[in-house]
């Protein structure tokens, strides 16, 4: 029998990957969608695993089957962000550690070329809307270092607040989620 795909905590109904279908969001200007193999090539750059980066297609294409068997387990889901005019993967963000206790760790990477153009905060907004109304997510983190300015305003522009200092120069986020009463 494999992984549920949603459990209950807390009475919260939480619906967490693997889907039937890989969950694609359009947005206006850019989407979010699975990394295809074509792909692989324009996002050498910005593929990680485990901290390590990709210097090759070859070596992006091991790290993406890694972040796929990751989402076929129910630990992550990784999107491609694409720039809707063109049809260009831009950058990736996703869900990359831990759905315990109804909470998701978001990150994302731009590349070069697209930076201070809109799409990640615009990636982020969408993948946090997922997060929140499709997944049941009830805590968001994201964590950066301290010298990564963008990025800290970045978070800061989508309401996260700062929360701790992990050591190594890394902090925390999180997004206060509003409950309606």
């Amino acid at each position: 029998m494999g992984k549920k795909d949603s459990i209950n905590i807390l009475g919260d109904h939480i619906k967490l990957p693997p889907y039937a279908d890989f969950p694609n969001i359009e947005g206006e200007i850019i989407s979010l969608r699975q990394i295809a193999k074509a792909d692989l090539e324009d996002i050498i750059g910005i593929s990680f695993y485990d901290a390590i980066q990709a210097t090759t297609a070859e070596i992006a294409g091991e790290m993406q089957a890694k972040i796929d068997n990751d989402y076929r387990e129910g630990n992550t889901i990784h999107w491609g962000i694409v720039e809707n005019s063109t049809g260009k993967i831009t950058g990736t963000c996703g869900y990359y550690r831990g759905f315990e206790n109804a909470e998701g760790e978001l990150g994302c990477v731009l590349l070069p070329q697209y930076r201070g153009k809109g799409f990640m905060t615009i990636a982020m907004q969408l993948a946090i809307n997922f997060g929140l109304n499709s997944m049941g997510l009830k805590r968001i983190r994201a964590s950066t270092t301290a010298q990564n300015f963008s990025a800290i305003s970045l978070l800061e522009r989508l309401r996260f607040i700062r929360v701790v200092e992990l050591g190594n120069d890394v902090i925390e986020y999180e997004l206060r989620i509003q409950k309606n009463s």
